[in-house]
């Protein structure tokens, strides 16, 4: 009976969040000046009824894991209504600003307006200060953090939350064989910390350390993380990160790597391997890839040019095994969730 009850509170739960984030991002199409698709190419395009199956696919599975306890019921699946419309409205007067820099296609307006102003020379890399996703202020702004994770959600639909649980079922899997209580993660490239929150609610004595290179994103995470101790949080690039060789049992890499240039995506390799003791486990959670789920492909290849991903197009043909491999990492499984790919590599011990 009471799982019952449970199954009917997740379904209507997540029956409320889809409408809310499904109509906006329904309302933001609307408003945009739709991209010119080539007839021929539109075959290639998947239509709203397989997303939403789609969709319906992965909470379905989100469900099962809940059900089998390989994590928690989420505690926010609805959010505050009050704080929800909030957001949105802010959303929606943002998108006003993004849609002009998409059509400009103006991906620099962060330097322009001197957000990065007063950062000491090289603080921050080339390939950083640019507005990924024609988002306002890039990564560098407090405004830019608190309106992140409402994007993203509006962008999948309602289904971004549910793509990142997937990864703590390996997660749960590495912690039964290594134990919680004396175990070291680190999430590199954190963001808002919103992935972290799911793991410090479900691992609450779990040591985890939270890096990023945006100030902004990383305060928004320890805003997140606030409840739990244990934390730890470093503001640094991932590709060179302040900690001692062997230093984590386990590393988490979520949505990532498609923002990494190629070479700078192979050094942010290596130092995952660095940063993991042997035997060491990472736990990959990034953008699908050409192939891996082709009735998607179409859109793999529209995506970077309607939401400024400069380096997207080639993380979609990255072979993953390959690039890990390089670093001492074995690939131990990989797995298409919706519009994500979930795999596990294993340093060498």
């Amino acid at each position: 009976m009471a799982r019952d009850l449970a199954r009917l509170a997740y379904g209507a739960a997540q029956g409320l969040r889809v409408s809310w984030y499904y109509a906006q991002k329904m309302a933001a199409a609307a408003r945009a000046v739709p991209a010119s698709v080539p007839d021929e190419r539109r075959a290639d395009l998947p239509d709203r009824a397989q997303i939403l199956r789609d969709l319906r696919r992965l909470l379905e599975r989100d469900w099962r894991n809940i059900a089998a306890g390989h994590y928690r019921f989420p505690a926010d699946l609805v959010p505050n209504p009050l704080a929800a419309w909030r957001r949105s409205r802010r959303f929606f007067a943002d998108l006003v600003k993004v849609e002009a820099r998409r059509l400009a296609n103006d991906n620099n307006e962060i330097v322009r307006s001197g957000v990065v102003g007063g950062a000491p020379p090289g603080r921050y890399p080339p390939y950083y200060l640019q507005n990924f996703h024609f988002q306002t202020d890039g990564y560098l702004s407090r405004d830019s953090a608190e309106l992140y994770d409402h994007q993203v959600e509006v962008l999948f639909g309602g289904g971004a939350d549910a793509m990142r649980r997937q990864a703590l079922v390996p997660l749960r899997q590495e912690l039964a064989r290594c134990g919680a209580r004396n175990a070291k993660l680190l999430d590199i490239g954190c963001g808002t910390g919103r992935f972290l929150r799911e793991v410090k609610s479900n691992y609450p004595k779990l040591a985890v350390t939270a890096l990023d290179l945006s100030p902004f994103y990383l305060a928004e995470a320890a805003r997140l993380l606030a409840p739990w101790s244990r934390c730890e949080f470093i503001e640094a690039a991932a590709e060179a990160v302040p900690c001692p060789d062997a230093s984590f049992d386990i590393v988490t890499a979520i949505y990532l790597f498609h923002e990494l240039p190629p070479r700078r995506r192979r050094a942010v390799a290596g130092e995952i391997a660095r940063l993991l003791k042997p035997g060491g486990l990472l736990i990959f959670l990034d953008s699908l890839q050409q192939g891996d789920t082709p009735a998607y492909d179409g859109l793999l290849d529209r995506f970077p040019r309607e939401f400024h991903e400069p380096y997207y197009a080639s993380y979609v043909r990255t072979d993953l095994a390959a690039l890990f491999g390089a670093a001492g990492l074995v690939i131990e499984g990989s797995e298409p969730v919706y519009f994500s790919k979930l795999a596990t590599f294993r340093r060498n011990a």
